[in-house]
Order: C-alpha cells, then structure tokens, then sequence
C-alpha cells in the first residue's frame, strides 16, 4: 500500500475553476503551506488541490543523495503523484488545464516526475527544486513536454538546492521542447521571492479557460 495516498488533501479556490493546480509542499511541511505560498499569488481563476506527505516528507534524505538511499520513499511519492494527476484527469479536468506546481522538496519530485515519466500537462512551476539523484540524466524523448511552459524559480546560495542543479534541470526541459522561463535570484534563504509569485501567478492567469 502506498502510504502517501492515505493521507488528507486540502483544497481551495473557485470549485467551478477549470484550471486546477496540484500543489506539492516540501520537505517536513503540510498542505497548508502551499495555501499560504498560493495566497500571495493573488486572486486566481483556478482551483487548488494540495496533498500531504505520510510524516510530511515525500522521501527521506536530500534529493542529491544517491537514489537507491531515499527507496522505496522515492518510487512510492512519484506513484502518489501520479495516481493524483490520473484521478484529476479521469473526473474531468483537462490535461491543458492541468498545473503542477512544487516548493523545495514537492519541486524536486515534480522536475523529477516530469523528466524520468513525462506526461502532457498545461504548465508547471517549480520552486527551488531540481532533478532528483547525484548523477546527470537524459532528457526524456518523445513530444510530451514540447510546448507546455515551465517555471524555474530558485536562490544563487539556497543552502538545500544548488543553483548549478536548477540550471541544468531546466536544460534537460529546453531539450525536451518544454517552454522554458528560469531566473535565479541573489540571495541565501530557503524562499520563494515576490517575483517568483508574481511569475506563476502570471503563467496560471495565461491558461486560457475551457468554455462550456
């Protein structure tokens, strides 16, 4: 059983909203953070479905550590996630529709997920996050990612995520066809900036609303 599917889900925004983002905190957190990071978004057309961790992590040691160390954690929060993207699209909501939007730890597993299994999707903001392992990986083939825009936002001295690795995480989704927008602001925190809001707040606001 995956434990990561028992756990609560909070949800928020417009009920009606046909852009629907699926919100992924990070590393000892819970759902509601992502619902504070949303709300200096602004008000947006979109609905918010934020799933919790089991014990609030997706995994259990950092994300540059070698793969075999954060198993079965790891396979268990990619099938969470995917299990979560596959019930939003079988109970309606269009995969044009369809945001995935990650902070520190939650940013890691979305980049990772959406390199290694990647699915066509409307956009993705990522936060302070990166690929997952020590080692590089190919850029997945295919035309699953060509053309949806992705955000990359993250600080020059995070003290947990290299900017080195955000740089090259959005290499890999340039060379998949991805539309790529990446800044890496000055700074030593462990945030998410006020242009960073302001940026994914513009990309969701751009999804254009299914009509009917």
């Amino acid at each position: 059983m995956n434990p990561h599917l028992g756990q609560r889900v909070v949800t928020w925004g417009p009920p009606e909203a046909s852009v629907v983002v699926l919100a992924v905190h990070g590393r000892g957190q819970e759902p509601e953070v992502m619902r504070e990071l949303a709300a200096r978004f602004g008000a947006l057309p979109a609905r918010f479905i934020a799933p919790a961790a089991a014990g609030g992590s997706w995994y259990p040691l950092p994300f540059l550590q070698p793969m075999e160390a954060n198993q079965p954690h790891l396979d268990q929060a990619l099938a969470a996630i995917e299990a979560r993207i596959d019930t939003l699209l079988d109970t309606g909501t269009a995969v044009a529709d369809l945001v995935l939007l990650g902070f520190s730890q939650g940013a890691c597993l979305l980049a990772h997920l959406l390199l290694t299994r990647p699915r066509r999707l409307g956009a993705a903001v990522l936060l302070t996050g990166g690929f997952i392992g020590p080692d590089p990986i190919k850029p997945p083939t295919g035309a699953d990612l060509a053309g949806v825009p992705v955000l990359l936002r993250s600080i020059e001295d995070d003290p947990w995520v290299p900017a080195d690795r955000v740089v090259e995480t959005g290499h890999l989704f340039e060379a998949a066809g991805a539309r790529l927008d990446v800044a890496i602001e000055p700074g030593k925190e462990h945030v998410v900036t006020d242009e960073a809001c302001t940026a994914a707040a513009d990309l969701i606001r751009r999804l254009r609303p299914r009509s009917g």
